[in-house]
């Protein structure tokens, strides 16, 4: 498409938010990231698709593991950067564990990964509806 007219179709200036609902069952981590995939090429963002891919699968992937309730995704997209939360119905923290040098496990190492990809994540300190925690992360447009 013309740049220009691309312009004209979604301006560059503007703050973008979508949300979604996923279901409480092995599929929500796909549904989840192929949402994100699908809002970042629909703005010519495809540099951060890769990481917020990972990032969004790994949040929604311990919510499936760690509660028996859905999860509500929310994307912010503006000109400098994308904020993606993952709600869940559990109180509980969630718990970063490091790696061990040597250690060799199969799960648990989420957050790490998330950690280390992300710019930034923390858990969002307000309820959303029934859910009753969020966590986020945000990653810059250089990705």
């Amino acid at each position: 498409m013309d740049p220009a007219r691309r312009a004209a179709h979604r301006p560059a200036q503007l703050t973008h938010e979508y949300s979604l609902f996923a279901p409480a069952d092995a599929t929500a981590p796909r549904v989840c990231r192929d949402f994100v995939r699908a809002v970042l090429f629909t703005h010519d963002r495809e540099p951060l698709v890769m990481p917020a891919a990972l990032c969004t699968s790994e949040l929604v992937t311990n919510v499936h593991l760690h509660t028996k309730g859905t999860a509500m995704v929310r994307i912010r997209l503006t000109p400098a950067r994308l904020h993606v939360s993952v709600f869940d119905e559990s109180p509980d923290p969630p718990v970063v564990a490091h790696p061990v040098a040597g250690a060799v496990a199969c799960w648990g190492r989420g957050l790490a990964l998330v950690e280390e990809v992300a710019d930034m994540w923390g858990v969002v300190a307000e309820r959303a509806g029934r859910y009753a925690k969020g966590v986020w992360f945000e990653l810059g447009l250089a990705g």
